[in-house]
């Protein structure tokens, strides 16, 4: 539920976050040939032992479903679980005071198609817009319907779009992730009554969100009747994931070729490219290419596909 530092906060399957243990990660684990800062995540199911002072040993990590993974520094070959075993990612998102830009989103979104999680988006502060700010938070709601993903507009001041979102988390286990100062603590806070999540404010020189959230855990909404329960058709769980703010999203373990595959709306012309090696750069009767000039494809769209390509090819 919790990773601070070599600290885990376990639930006990079918018990209450009353009943949460502490544990250690056994100290071999560490050494697997493990190439992530955090071998065991939020969200992970884990084996664990108690001990006599009523702590516990984690002895082992369940496979995992899927994960949301991204390099641990920029240059670094490490990575960084955010979470694991997820339903739905929702990237929260601002248009004004931070402003986030689609690049991040679209990283995001990426990695979310690779890990084959369903991801929504968030745009946060709508009490904030004016004529302007509407007309951006339309076109990008245009652009990402046309690829296939539910664009959401919610005011944690407001309560725009909450119970909209509360009907997305129902029963699921969702993360939330963002940039710091998007308003994700205050939506969740509106999300769920009495969570009380601190709150902090975007610094007026930078425009840049400042860190609330230190460390990710799982929030139990609803405990519903637990995993076992939920795969015999018993009432599932509603869980949500709450993250620090990502200042950068690196990706991790992605090819050239690959990268197409995971714009959902890339990938349905990918067959009438003329090349089946086809980057969608230079080459003649590219589909891609087509698509974007007869406007099916976002030229934004299509612009993030080629930054992220390159930072792939150049290894940042």
């Amino acid at each position: 539920m919790r990773t601070t530092g070599s600290w885990y906060r376990v639930l006990p399957e079918g018990g209450t976050t009353d009943e949460s243990v502490d544990c250690r990660l056994r100290g071999n684990y560490r050494l697997r040939g493990n190439k992530q800062t955090n071998p065991v995540a939020v969200g992970d199911w884990v084996e664990y032992a108690m001990q006599d002072d009523g702590t516990g040993v984690i002895a082992d990590v369940c496979d995992r479903r899927n994960y949301i993974v991204r390099r641990a520094t920029k240059l670094s070959k490490q990575t960084h679980v955010i979470a694991a075993n997820v339903d739905r990612l929702c990237i929260v998102a601002s248009l004004a005071f931070p402003r986030t830009s689609t690049g991040f989103i679209d990283r995001l979104l990426v990695t979310a198609e690779a890990y084959h999680i369903p991801a929504s988006i968030i745009f946060n502060k709508t009490d904030l817009y004016d004529q302007g700010l509407a007309e951006l938070h339309n076109e990008l709601e245009r652009i990402y319907a046309s690829a296939g993903y539910k664009v959401y507009g919610t005011s944690a001041l407001r309560g725009d779009g909450v119970e909209e979102l509360r009907e997305l988390m129902s029963g699921r286990t969702t993360l939330f992730s963002g940039h710091s100062g998007v308003g994700k603590s205050a939506l969740l806070n509106a999300l769920v009554p009495g969570l009380e999540l601190k709150v902090g404010e975007v610094s007026d020189w930078s425009l840049k969100g400042k860190h609330t959230t230190t460390f990710a855990e799982m929030i139990v909404v609803d405990a519903g009747g637990g995993v076992y329960e939920q795969a015999s058709g018993g009432k599932a769980s509603t869980l949500l994931i709450d993250t620090p703010g990502i200042k950068e999203f690196g990706m991790v373990d992605f090819s050239p070729a690959e990268l197409s595959h995971f714009f959902p709306e890339m990938r349905a012309v990918l067959p009438d490219c003329h090349f089946a090696n086809c980057t969608h750069r230079h080459e003649p009767q590219c589909a891609v290419k087509q698509a974007v000039e007869a406007g099916t494809i976002s030229m934004e769209r299509y612009n993030n596909y080629l930054g992220i390509y390159d930072q792939i090819v150049n290894g940042e």
